[in-house]
């Protein structure tokens, strides 16, 4: 067969970590979510791992990883953060190359990534080497293989990008048609004009480049694309198959690829259900033998280009103007706002360009006063960047010195690798897509910057950040209130940043909320070692003194500080945090704050933080965000009990009258209709959120959902659902014997399956889907031979496979 189809999925999202605690802090537009990324995972990433087949009825009939049969990239900072946060998603993904290069001759089905997304073209040359570097080896320790390709920010691409593509080894990338100049066939003379996309993509084509090395060139189909990040093609599997599939020459007998390439997130996450509709494609095209599913690696080994290609420079897929999105008002946004401009691309790239020249000499100089070569350890800090373990970073210092270095310099050191680290990733791309620069995306890089300022500060002594600022002033906004970068800077970078100090204030006050158990304790990316706490209790009240070392787990500085906070109650705290003072005045401290504590004298005790930690205070407004969040979350849980006693007393009170007002048809006024959402939405949501759940009283409280009308919290109640059946159904899968969980979860389905909530049982269908797999038809075996109990047990599991949609 010479007809092959490959479809290639750009799997990114721009990095949402804190530059401080090297971890992404709770966003609420993500909500029910912590995060977007997690969000996102569950939309699509994950889905993708395990997507479903259905049969004519919607029953699934199957469930397969679409990265097994696809060709993918994923974006490496994202890895990063799936590898911590959702491992089993991140271990298919793995697993699914793996699988890959069984179907494809050997050759997986992942491509490598320039590593934080950024605009190649605008980068200088230093930078397109680490870069690369960075995302070949990123994938390497990941994948274990060598990477065939690599995909392009954008597909940004101009010759020097290629050049340095093919300087460190990857064969090939793929790029949009309208980024073609010129076709050939290999051996002829006369070139022929490929602009406009006037170019056949289904074949591979080879790029000679001027240093003598070549790269293979792939340019994907643009209308078929186009078509399933905008068209609706993935509303119906079949008929992106069939879409697919139409694109391909009949007549042709010579071997022809057709190739798509978009945002990953369009299955799934852009479009609900749109992994399903790849997942069926697949299916139908393999089933009804309609062409041969590849990847660019198979179909290259198998069919070298015949013809060759030279590219537009500084071209992309998303602008097209070039590579001008990402450095001026060229026209290309996102839409919804005819009223604003991107005039602040441009100041923005110049003062990350600034930043970037400025730091440079520094970095370089005090790198080499160390005895390393700057340059070639920048290339090589992703190795440190992957594996933060003391042991691997001392390593790594000792390999790229020419001298033993003191405790204080492996300090320096490691803060000049994080500034550099810190000046690539203000370059990532989405800072400059979208249509606003106080967007969260573009803030992000800005927050990057702050972090190289703050750390150029600490090593050179000379403060960067005015100049920053004057250049972020000529960025403007489109929303009045936010005037210009600068001010937005001011506004919400300039509160985040942090040292050992804040750190250490952030350990004291969230100590106060929480049990303290050993000495050691994790704060994201730093460590506070307790040397010294006493609390001191009075009623609500609390006073809370210590001594504690903070240490930073990427820089190692640290810093050993005294420290002492007040609670009032609530959230109200007051407190204070320096370096540490000599045994003799801590003890001094303590005593007379303990005093004024005892006597209950609360003025004395905050006058007293006053003047022992005089301009070092912080209250609760200085914690981390997550942890403003459960804090507040306990504290809310005391009054929220109150609310609902009171709620409660008058539904009760005035149930009767709620009754026949409903009865006859009549409409409550709004405080009785308010009363009753409240009461049956936190009735049904601690149902949902209890271990052992009432399906009875469930049932009760939906009946009353269509009596009374009830506005139920979709959205809330939905997510406490799910995860109540996938935390039932790993319960079932740890302790199969375990009926009566079985049976509950048999009756819970049985409730909910009449009701409006569109609950999601993805992971439960998983977890039946793999337990049929795996053990079912043993026992099933059992049960058709005479074993009574594996007959019960299969009877009940069947039941809950057909409750959860599975076809058995």
């Amino acid at each position: 067969m010479n007809k092959y189809i490959c479809i290639h999925g750009h799997f990114y999202q721009p990095p949402r970590d804190n530059p401080w605690l090297n971890e992404v802090e709770l966003q609420e537009s993500a909500a029910p979510y912590h995060d977007w990324n997690e969000r996102i995972t569950d939309e699509c990433y994950a889905r993708n791992s395990a997507s479903r087949i259905l049969d004519e009825k919607d029953r699934i009939v199957d469930i397969t990883n679409n990265y097994s049969k696809m060709s993918f990239n994923f974006g490496p900072t994202l890895l990063e953060w799936m590898q911590k946060k959702e491992p089993e998603t991140y271990l298919s993904i793995l697993e699914a190359d793996k699988q890959s290069m069984e179907h494809f001759s050997g050759h997986g089905s992942a491509l490598a990534q320039v590593y934080n997304h950024i605009i190649m073209p605008l980068a200088n040359e230093r930078d397109k080497h680490t870069q690369v570097i960075w995302g070949i080896y990123d994938f390497k320790k990941r994948f274990g293989r060598d990477p065939e390709g690599m995909w392009l920010a954008e597909t940004a691409a101009d010759t020097p990008t290629l050049e340095v593509l093919a300087d460190h080894g990857i064969k090939f990338t793929i790029l949009s048609p309208y980024q073609a100049k010129q076709f050939r066939k290999i051996g002829d003379k006369e070139w022929q004009n490929a602009e406009g996309a006037n170019i056949n993509p289904r074949r591979p084509y080879l790029c000679k480049l001027p240093s003598g090395k070549e790269i293979v060139l792939f340019f994907y189909d643009a209308p078929v694309s186009q078509g399933i990040a905008f068209e609706k093609l993935l509303n119906s599997g079949e008929s992106l198959a069939n879409r697919l599939v139409g694109a391909l020459d009949e007549k042709s007998k010579e071997p022809q690829l057709m190739h798509i390439a978009t945002d990953g997130e369009t299955y799934g996450h852009h479009h609900r259900f749109g992994e399903m509709a790849l997942s069926y494609a697949i299916h139908h095209i393999q089933e009804k033998e309609l062409a041969q599913i590849t990847v660019y690696g198979e179909y290259l080994e198998k069919h070298p280009p015949t013809y060759e290609a030279q590219i537009i420079e500084a071209t992309s897929w998303s602008c097209a103007h070039g590579v001008e999105r990402w450095r001026s008002n060229c026209g290309c946004n996102t839409g919804g706002h005819a009223n604003w401009n991107q005039e602040w691309r441009k100041p923005l790239r110049e003062a990350f360009d600034w930043l970037r020249e400025e730091l440079a000499p520094l970095y370089a100089k005090e790198l080499g006063a160390l005895g390393a070569d700057p340059w070639a350890a920048r290339n090589d800090y992703i190795q440190v960047i992957m594996d933060r373990s003391e042991e691997n970073v001392e390593n790594f210092i000792r390999s790229h010195t020419s001298k033993e270095l003191s405790k204080e310099e492996k300090i320096r050191f490691l803060k000049l690798m994080e500034m550099q680290y810190h000046a690539l990733l203000i370059y990532t791309s989405c800072g400059w897509f979208f249509d606003e620069i106080t967007g969260i995306e573009t803030m992000q890089d800005v927050f990057y910057a702050a972090r190289a300022l703050q750390l150029a500060k600490e090593i050179s002594g000379h403060d960067y950040e005015q100049t920053f600022l004057e250049l972020l002033e000529k960025a403007k906004s489109n929303l009045k209130d936010q005037g210009n970068a600068a001010k937005a800077y001011r506004r919400y970078v300039a509160p985040t940043i942090i040292d050992l100090l804040r750190v250490g204030a952030h350990y004291a006050i969230s100590s106060l909320f929480q049990n303290q158990t050993g000495n050691e304790h994790d704060l994201y990316s730093f460590k506070a070692t307790s040397e010294a706490y006493e609390l001191y209790e009075a009623g609500k009240q609390k006073l809370l003194t210590g001594r504690a070392t903070i240490k930073s787990k990427i820089t190692w500085e640290e810093v050993t500080i005294s420290f002492a906070a007040l609670h009032l109650g609530d959230h109200q705290l007051f407190g204070g945090v320096r370096e540490f003072m000599n045994a003799d005045s801590y003890e001094s401290m303590k005593e007379e704050l303990k005093s004024a504590f005892e006597k209950g004298n609360v003025s004395e005790v905050i006058m007293l933080l006053d003047k022992h930690f005089e301009s070092h205070s912080y209250s609760f407004w200085h914690l981390f965000k997550d942890d403003q969040k459960r804090i507040l979350d306990q504290v809310l849980a005391t009054t929220m009990q109150g609310v609902e006693n009171d709620f409660q007393q008058l539904y009760d009170n005035n149930y009767p009258l709620i009754s026949a007002m409903k009865t006859i048809g009549m409409k409550l006024p709004r405080p009785l209709q308010t009363t009753v959402d409240y009461i049956v939405n936190t009735k049904l949501l601690r149902e949902f959120e209890s271990d052992t759940p009432n399906p009875t009283e469930i049932q009760r409280l939906l009946e009353e959902v269509k009596r009374m009308r009830v506005r139920l919290n979709y959205s809330q109640l939905e997510f406490a659902v799910t995860k109540r059946v996938d935390d039932m159904m790993e319960k079932i899968q740890r302790e199969p014997k375990d009926m009566d969980t079985m049976n509950l979860l048999i009756e819970l389905l049985d409730v909910l399956e009449g009701s409006k909530l569109d609950a999601d049982y993805w992971q439960a269908q998983n977890i039946a889907f793999y337990m049929q797999q795996n053990g079912y038809m043993d026992l099933k075996q059992r049960s058709e031979n005479g074993d009574k109990e594996a007959a019960d047990w299969c009877q009940k599991f069947e039941k809950l496979y057909d409750n959860l949609n599975l076809k058995v």
